[in-house]
């Protein structure tokens, strides 16, 4: 198979990603999109010169081999077990489900019918990121014994228009922002073995402060503060901060402390970033970036500048996977247990107790500059 039809489902911004980037990729060529809303699924596919669909003809459409999942987080587990049911690989944004129990229906159901479903996030698959992984295989700072990562601000209602969803139970900095810390963590460290949280909200409610509902206020129901402990299989031990009650702070969002020195690592929001290594001596060497393609900035940020933008780069992964007989680095696998340590954090915070994980993953293969190559067109 030279190429694998995809469709997507969700026409919001995220998809303007997705149908930007598919076309750098090989294997993928989006046939179709969907959305509830008919006419955002016309001018999506009007702007990228797509057939545009319902949801049931898309999930019938015999041209459409992987459906992408693009709705909102607490559409995701009915939407991917349509695509499943529809005899269709599914591909999921972030997060891949809202429970560990509907994440074990849709293992079930996908390993019943031979589909395979993979989910982002696949930034870990950036330049910087393969690069820190790259340092930590060769052995260049030991042993990992500790670390911290941290995503703090203060939340979404300044510049989101419609930021209600943010602060309801299933979104919340842990699985909003989370998935990004948990699969890198993931692609560097391997499986954690269990966890303990604190969790707390600062505010009842937030008040809009932008666009046409300006002053509204929202109601938080869910925590917006966790601080977690988490103990990897592999002996580390690592503090996992996730918050938007946080104005200002001096944390790095990433550092891996080793037997040899310690590893900075950047934004695991973002595919690339400055990787540095601190050395017994006290000095810190900023490493020099590697030939990796998914380091490359490819587009300007408005507060960043250069940027390196390559997601759909999991999605590309797991097509060619699927063509070639081998395992998704943004696996169901390696997803499942990404919930399952984000739900333990949630579920520590409001019992006081450790939680002891239920699921395990593999680290996935690593992704050197000639491999990322290989999914290029």
């Amino acid at each position: 198979m030279a190429n694998l039809g995809l469709g997507i489902i969700g026409c919001g911004n995220i998809s303007t990603s997705y149908l930007r980037l598919a076309p750098l990729f090989k294997g993928l060529e989006v046939r179709a999109v969907a959305d509830v809303n008919m006419e955002a699924a016309k001018a999506r596919a009007a702007e990228f010169n797509v057939k545009a669909q319902s949801v049931e003809d898309l999930l019938a459409n015999k041209d459409v081999d992987v459906v992408i999942n693009l709705t909102i987080p607490d559409a995701h587990f009915p939407v991917t077990k349509a695509i499943l049911e529809a005899g269709k690989h599914a591909y999921s944004e972030k997060p891949l489900v809202l429970s560990l129990a509907q994440g074990k229906e849709l293992r079930d159901l996908a390993a019943s019918k031979g589909l395979a479903v993979g989910c982002a996030p696949d930034t870990f698959l950036g330049g910087a990121h393969q690069q820190a992984r790259a340092i930590l295989d060769e052995g260049r700072i030991g042993t990992i014994t500790a670390g911290c990562a941290a995503v703090l601000n203060h939340g979404m209602e300044h510049w989101h228009p419609n930021p209600d969803f943010f602060f309801l139970p299933g979104a919340g900095p842990m699985l909003d922002l989370g998935p990004y810390y948990v699969a890198n963590l993931i692609n560097l460290l391997g499986p954690v073995k269990r966890v303990g949280a604190l969790t707390s909200s600062a505010q009842a409610e937030r008040t809009i402060s932008n666009g046409p509902r300006n002053g509204e206020k929202v109601p938080v129901k869910t925590p917006t503060n966790i601080h977690a402990l988490l103990e990897f299989h592999s002996g580390a031990t690592i503090n996992l901060s996730t918050s938007w009650d946080v104005w200002n702070h001096k944390r790095n969002h990433f550092e891996l402390y080793g037997t040899e020195g310690t590893l900075y690592v950047p934004d695991p929001n973002f595919f690339g970033g400055p990787v540095e290594i601190g050395l017994k001596d006290g000095s810190v060497e900023v490493v020099a970036a590697w030939d990796h393609p998914f380091g490359v900035p490819n587009q300007e940020h408005p507060a960043r500048g250069p940027l390196a933008n390559y997601r759909t780069a999991g999605l590309a992964d797991m097509v060619q996977a699927l063509i070639n007989g081998r395992d998704a680095r943004c696996s169901l696998e390696r997803t499942l247990h990404g919930v399952d340590v984000m739900m333990a954090c949630l579920t520590s915070g409001e019992t006081g107790q450790f939680v002891t994980l239920t699921t395990t993953c593999t680290r996935p293969a690593a992704l050197g500059p000639d491999e990322a190559r290989a999914l290029l067109i």
